[in-house]
């Protein structure tokens, strides 16, 4: 019961790719390539601790704390990319924290997806 009402506030989709060993058929290197591991699992993105912009001579920061809820047997794995849609946007995140498991759901905290320069 507990959990079906959780369920009830899943109002996204989100789509988990991982890093796995991927071998080059032509040069025989083995790299680590994105795969998608889980498609169109309903979740929920909750915000929190959204403030002001803090400005300063050189940048403006902006702090806020994301967390993804998501059913409790989905395993996400260190590393992993997570494309959320919700509220008709769709973002990318990283997984910067360990998931809070418990019997009706889990919890991810997460970061804005940054490509290295």
């Amino acid at each position: 019961m507990h959990r079906a009402a959780i369920e009830s506030t899943y109002d996204g989709t989100c789509n988990i790719y991982e890093k796995q060993p991927y071998k080059d058929p032509e040069t025989k290197v083995t790299s680590q390539k994105l795969v998608k591991a889980v498609e169109d699992q309903p979740c929920h993105l909750s915000f929190s601790n959204i403030s002001a912009a803090d400005d300063t001579e050189t940048v403006s920061k902006l702090r806020q704390v994301t967390t993804l809820f998501l059913a409790p047997e989905i395993v996400v794995k260190p590393g992993s990319k997570i494309e959320v849609t919700q509220a008709g946007r769709t973002e990318f995140y990283s997984r910067s924290g360990q998931s809070a498991v418990y019997g009706s759901h889990q919890e991810i905290s997460l970061e804005l997806w940054k490509e290295k320069a």
